[in-house]
């Protein structure tokens, strides 16, 4: 079984009831931790409870950030 545990998270709204979710989150097993950056994007619903379509991990590694910056950066250019 796979406990997920939320460090910190952070909201960037796209426009209506639609936001992305950059979060550094860990997994926790009875084989240890792994931590990783998370980008879910999702919704609020009537309700305002947040609901999520589909999310991606990346490494936690300040590489790996980095590269990713530096890779929207160029292609907002």
């Amino acid at each position: 079984m796979v406990k997920f545990e939320t460090i910190k998270s952070m909201d960037v709204q796209l426009g209506g009831n639609n936001f992305l979710e950059v979060a550094h989150k860990k997994a926790i097993t009875s084989e240890g931790e792994n931590e990783f950056i998370s980008l879910s994007r999702g919704f609020i619903t009537r309700e305002n409870e947040k609901r999520f379509k589909r999310s991606i991990a990346l490494p936690y590694d300040k590489g790996v950030v980095e590269e990713v910056k530096k890779a929207l950066d160029t292609l907002m250019e």
